[in-house]
């Protein structure tokens, strides 16, 4: 009987042993896997085509994270056009916390228009980085001169030009020049827009004569119109901006238009607090960077940064702003 008693309590205690040398060893994987983070390869999903606007801020993070070192993981760019957005944000929805995707205001517009059911309780706010400027931009071989000469044109025909935008209808370049139309008394409803899948498509369009106008962001033509290739009619801006000083403000042609582009990072909504910190903490380190410095103004965005806790104050404001604006668009 004591033989008995005494091999039950030594194989108790074995396995009293054995279970918390598990339970440590657990912890230790648990914390070792933490420090890690991004523990596998990071992807930065920008939801259009190479070349626009998107495109531009996803490899401009990629670039500066791998030059600075702020991940040992490889970083890749994922381009998953299509849906005004909505490809590559559902794409974002089904990852990990290694991945990440560039949003906008369409995120917010296309649920309003119940093109998606997606918003922005649907991912984890990371940052806005930063906010540009649009234009409205013709062809080279264009007889228009002037936003104001567009706007006379679409007040006494609607239908007579055709007006490009990307990725969709209801995003800032879209709302901007529906904006500068209702101050002229131009009847929205009636006007013939034409959608391409981004920015670099939007381009190509236009410089091959296939679109009348485009309303576009200023760092997706700055360089065509530099070149005279195209040739902007009126920017968005509250002044004019350096290096395209001959291009005048609406406000400057007699609207009372000031229209900001901005652009932010979000992550899928499963993060924990530790992940949401390193990508908190990894694009401050970005914005504050030399390089982004340089990137920002050579694209001719101004300095709109705003951490993960901001960001998520910021985007419920937008959601009430961009509700109100959808329903004068005339879309809803």
């Amino acid at each position: 009987m004591e033989g008995g008693f005494f091999m039950k309590k030594i194989l108790c205690l074995i396995l009293s042993a054995f279970l918390i040398l598990s339970a440590c060893s657990k912890k230790s994987e648990t914390s070792a896997s933490d420090e890690k983070f991004p523990n596998q390869t990071v992807e930065i999903v920008a939801p259009a085509s190479p070349g626009g606007g998107w495109d531009t801020t996803a490899r401009a993070i990629q670039k500066i994270m791998i030059d600075e070192n702020l991940t040992t993981q490889n970083v890749n760019v994922i381009n998953k056009p299509g849906g005004g957005g909505e490809v590559g944000w559902q794409y974002l929805k089904s990852r990990n916390p290694n991945t990440i995707a560039i949003n906008s205001s369409l995120l917010l517009s296309n649920n309003e228009l119940g093109l998606s059911d997606l918003n922005t309780d649907s991912f984890t706010p990371i940052a806005i980085m930063a906010t540009e400027w649009i234009s409205l931009s013709a062809s080279k071989q264009s007889d228009l001169q002037s936003g104001k000469e567009v706007m006379r044109k679409l007040k006494k025909d609607p239908e007579s030009l055709t007006i490009g935008v990307a990725p969709g209808l209801g995003n800032n370049d879209h709302l901007a020049f529906v904006q500068a139309a209702k101050a002229s008394g131009v009847d929205v409803d009636k006007l013939d827009f034409l959608v391409y899948k981004s920015g670099g498509d939007l381009q190509t369009a236009l410089l091959g004569g296939h679109v009348d106008v485009a309303s576009t962001a200023v760092s997706e033509v700055k360089e065509q119109h530099q070149t005279g290739k195209l040739k902007m009619l009126a920017v968005t801006s509250d002044k004019r901006i350096e290096g395209i000083e001959d291009v005048p403000t609406w406000k400057e042609q007699g609207l009372d238009v000031v229209f900001p582009h901005w652009r932010g990072v979000m992550g899928p909504k499963n993060m924990n607090a530790e992940q949401r910190h390193y990508w908190d903490k990894t694009m401050k380190k970005i914005v504050e960077s030399d390089q982004w410095q340089t990137i920002r103004q050579n694209n001719d965005w101004e300095n709109f940064y705003k951490d993960s806790e901001e960001s998520e104050r910021f985007l419920k404001e937008q959601r009430k702003k961009y509700k109100k604006l959808v329903e004068d668009s005339g879309l809803k």
